[in-house]
């Protein structure tokens, strides 16, 4: 009764959905486990932690239920219109937004007070509309005059984004990139895309326009001198402070770990539950459970391009490879931070880090990766 109740209610790459399961399960456990300090300092209990943290997820899960079950070919017809709102929310966000950890990256909805961040509606938006204008283009030849209004809207979207988060833009710049690449794009029309950013970020460098500027650039700069070993007077002390005590939950956590909830760290590190989450996690289940955790991420990516010889369509094609790349590439950097082996960016762990705008988005985009795989109609390319 239970196996059918699931074949009809849960369409698509099972495994997809046995990933999530798996990573759902971690988040609420460590996130649990993570927000410990938070508690403490808030005087409101670990369990009211819990308690949200799970609404969230279920929340999440609710809503790749339901994308999933959605024609994902509707969603290119609403996709620029999401490109446009998106870039009024980030210009919005910028002056005005809400400052959480002294970045304005959230604005308030009205009347419901919850807070978002536009940057996750842009991020979805813009693959989906590349997506969109790259099918269409498959079997003609790329003129510059094609391409220009696609290059304009990756640029514009990843310089508003960079107002307020450099890391975020950055990843998204890279997944449109690889997904132009699939899309056939000539090489020197890429070119053209990395000239064009380069000269943005030289803009936003030169007039000092962005919060947060700054100090990506410090970041980056303090973690290059850490590699050579030549740690400048007045560097970014708290990213080290960070990054060491995320190395000292690493090493504490060993092969088989300390066990769940049994973190010392976790009352050291100021984003134990997001941005270091993976170094909580090695440190409660140890290399094995680190290990584990990466291996549902890069199964995620191995079913993500499976779902691309699901569908017979240039754009489910592109649409599961580039939320696929968005979703993973963003995993990958959070791992690298907490290992130490990329500069400090403030990424979440996807599906995995406390979060609640965010791990709704990411519920919506996993289920357009599913409704993806449920398409199996081999036909010609849109």
């Amino acid at each position: 009764m239970i196996t059918n109740w699931l074949k009809k209610n849960l369409e698509g790459d099972y495994q997809i959905w046995t990933i999530v399961a798996f990573l759902s399960m971690c988040s609420i456990i460590v996130v649990f486990s993570a927000t410990g300090k938070l508690a403490i300092l808030s005087g409101q209990g670990t369990f009211s932690f819990l308690v949200k943290h799970t609404a969230i997820v279920v929340a999440s899960l609710g809503a790749m239920w339901y994308f999933h079950k959605f024609d994902y070919h509707k969603f290119a017809t609403v996709s620029n219109f999401g490109v446009i709102l998106s870039i009024l929310l980030l210009l919005y966000t910028y002056k005005y937004g809400v400052s959480i950890n002294d970045a304005r990256r959230w604005v308030r909805v009205p009347l419901i007070g919850m807070t978002f961040m536009p940057s996750d509606l842009a991020k979805l938006s813009l693959i989906t509309n590349l997506a969109g204008m790259l099918a269409k283009r498959q079997h003609v030849e790329y003129t510059f005059l094609e391409l220009v209004p696609m290059i304009a809207k990756i640029l514009i979207v990843c310089t508003c984004i960079a107002l307020t988060n450099v890391s975020t833009s950055a990843l998204l710049f890279s997944t449109c990139f690889m997904l132009m690449f699939f899309g056939r794009v000539p090489f020197q029309y890429l070119m053209y895309t990395i000239m064009g950013l380069f000269m943005m970020g030289t803009i936003l460098v030169m007039t000092g326009t962005g919060s947060r500027i700054e100090t990506a650039r410090n970041r980056i700069v303090n973690y290059v001198d850490g590699i050579k070993g030549k740690k400048k007077p007045g560097a970014d002390k708290d990213s080290d402070y960070q990054i060491e005590r995320s190395f000292f939950a690493i090493a504490n956590g060993g092969i088989t770990g300390k066990g769940p909830g049994k973190s010392q760290q976790r009352y050291f590190l100021s984003q134990a539950d997001s941005d270091f989450v993976y170094s909580i996690i090695i440190e409660e289940w140890g290399m094995l459970g680190g290990v584990f955790v990466l291996g549902l991420y890069l199964w995620f990516l191995y079913r993500g391009m499976k779902a691309v010889d699901s569908s017979g369509r240039a754009f489910g094609g592109l649409l599961s490879a580039g939320l696929t790349f968005s979703l993973v590439i963003q995993a990958m950097v959070n791992m690298s931070v907490a290992t130490g082996l990329g500069p400090v960016t403030g990424q979440p762990l996807p599906l995995l880090s406390w979060g609640g705008s965010s791990l709704v988005f990411t519920g919506i985009t996993v289920g357009i990766i599913i409704s993806v795989s449920r398409d199996k109609v081999k036909d010609a390319a849109l």
